[in-house]
């Protein structure tokens, strides 16, 4: 059985949609490591919740 989709079930699939284009990209333009790196970076600042405090010089 299929069920409706919500609108947070669409903005998360467009969320994932995007996230596997950027990784496509970066993996593209730097390689595998980098991109996986970047990402667990990521998900590291969103668990500390660092996220909007990016550091400037």
């Amino acid at each position: 059985m299929q069920t409706e989709s919500t609108p947070e079930d669409e903005s998360k699939d467009e969320f994932f949609e995007r996230l596997a284009r950027l990784s496509e990209e970066m993996v593209a333009k730097h390689g595998k490591d980098f991109s996986m790196g970047a990402l667990v970076l990521a998900a590291r600042w969103i668990a500390e919740n660092r996220v909007g405090q990016l550091k400037t010089n």
